[in-house]
């Protein structure tokens, strides 16, 4: 019998309402407006440098995309359209997926390529992945280069502000556990969004702009500054050299280069506590601690063994490592020289180093520190169990009781992330690539690192010989990756659409 009502009462459930169909048409519509507009921004530098035979991409693109938003939004913003939680996930996944579509334009009508890798490249951007397609970027148009390190850009606010407003709501990102203790802040994230975003907005404009001077100052044109500050900041890792990072043989640029990325991977909110008056909020926060503690350690330790099993000088060793190592902790995925050249060691180091990412509310990828911690707090309160089994042991991290939500989240994500690659590197295994490529790659893409392992993706590589079906299975990953896999695969389960 209760089965039975169970079924009725699912068959009978209501299907996601029309008007919140058109809610969503409507801020996509706005959400491609917004995107016709910033390419005014490549547009002006074209002018700039003189390079008006690539105005036309532009000028089309814009176009088409703002035709597009105009018909989505025509009929005006419905006065019954009210967003759940639930249609939430359905925006999420829906605006990066129209965004790339469009953004993929200019790509396409500029380099002359197919549009295969013009969504990869941008899909790439957006995600802030910087896996590239591209070559001959030292000499490419300026427009195009730009354009990329704006969809970094867009992509890392585009991320911060769903971690902050919808990711709570799923129990995925951990935003609601970890974030600053302070009173009417810490809870309160979801309710206040508009509020947090004007901060996060301010912050994120003042961060870039602080890195391009910066940048500036210690040797790269302004040009140069201004798209590697946007690729940092939003841990992406675009380059306007084919050579990376590696162009530039200046220390002092590659130590501002770290110091940005490190800002890009520390948690928003945290950032906003501080300007709200909490000034010791960064400092004494346990996930920022860690990975601070984490970077310095592993660049320490692995540039003191790279110093003896090379020509480097210490502190030279020391110098790249920490660029390498903090580019790939941190998602960014730039790259000073080719590490995959220092041995097995470093490779499978490197490898590991990939699944690791930033902080909880910022713009890296990967399993994110809090992960590991909490595991790790996970592991000590089961020995203690082990050791005391009538004691009554509080599992508590950053302050905050574990429970069992946090760790049943923790556990799904964690599941559903390795299962991820593994049926990724699997599928581009089938496709016909080598163990090392499917698996780096698979890795590379869901993590939203970059650069992979081996000849053909690694460091001194790009993905452009890969076949059109790894490309797309690849895009996938770097979608899954950057919205935290879950906020996807809800979309997948049938009661989603009928509740």
């Amino acid at each position: 019998m209760g089965i039975r009502y169970c079924a009725v009462v699912i068959w009978n459930a209501p299907v996601m309402s029309f008007s919140a169909i058109r809610l969503i048409g409507f801020i996509l519509g706005i959400f491609l407006i917004t995107l016709a507009v910033s390419m005014a921004i490549p547009m002006i530098t074209l002018v700039v440098y003189g390079r008006s035979d690539d105005l036309s991409a532009f000028l089309w693109s814009s176009l088409i995309t703002v035709v597009c938003g105009l018909l989505m939004i025509v009929r005006g913003r419905p006065d019954t359209g009210q967003l759940r939680p639930r249609d939430m996930y359905l925006l999420t996944t829906a605006s990066w997926v129209v965004v790339c579509i469009f953004a993929a334009l200019p790509m396409v009508f500029i380099s002359d390529i197919s549009y295969t890798d013009a969504f990869f490249e941008t899909m790439s951007g957006i995600t802030t992945t910087g896996s590239t397609v591209l070559t001959g970027l030292d000499s490419a148009s300026p427009g195009l280069l730009i354009w990329r390190s704006m969809l970094h850009w867009l992509g890392g606010i585009g991320f911060i502000g769903m971690a902050v407003a919808i990711l709570p709501l799923l129990r995925v990102g951990g935003m609601r556990l970890f974030q600053t203790e302070s009173s009417d802040w810490s809870e309160k994230v979801t309710p206040r969004s508009h509020v947090a975003a004007k901060y996060i907005l301010v912050l994120y404009l003042g961060l870039t702009g602080i890195g391009a001077l910066a940048l500036w100052l210690v040797g790269m044109t302004p040009f140069e500054a201004v798209n590697h500050a946007m690729s940092l900041i939003s841990t992406g890792g675009f380059s306007t050299s084919d050579a990376s990072l590696g162009h530039w043989t200046q220390p002092a640029i590659h130590w501002v280069a770290v110091v940005i990325m490190i800002l890009g991977s520390l948690p928003f909110t945290l950032y906003v506590a501080s300007l709200r008056g909490d000034w010791r909020a960064l400092i004494k926060d346990h996930q920022v601690r860690g990975f601070i503690g984490f970077l310095l350690v592993t660049s320490l330790a692995v540039g003191t063994w790279l110093c003896f099993h090379s020509d480097y000088g210490w502190w030279d060793a020391f110098r790249i490592v920490a660029v390498n190592v903090t580019s790939v902790v941190t998602t960014t995925g730039i790259a000073v020289g080719d590490y995959t050249l220092w041995g097995s060691f470093a490779v499978l180091l490197f490898f590991y180093l990939t699944f690791v990412g930033g902080c909880s509310g910022s713009t890296a990828g990967g399993l994110k520190i809090f992960r590991f911690q909490v595991a790790g707090a996970l592991l000590v309160s089961s020995l203690k169990q082990l050791i005391h089994p009538r004691a009554v042991i509080q599992k508590k991290y950053n302050g905050h009781p574990i429970d069992e939500e946090i760790l049943r989240s923790l556990l799904t994500f964690s599941f559903f992330f390795t299962i991820t690659i593994a049926g990724i590197a699997l599928g581009l295994a089938l496709i016909g690539l080598d163990w090392t490529t499917a698996l780096s790659g698979a890795a590379t893409a869901v993590c939203n690192v970059g650069p992979g392992l081996g000849t053909i993706i690694g460091p001194a590589g790009n993905f452009s010989s890969l076949p059109d079906a790894a490309k797309w299975l690849l895009t996938v990953g770097m979608l899954l990756g950057r919205l935290e896999i879950l906020t996807v695969l809800v979309l997948v389960t049938p009661v989603f659409w009928r509740y």
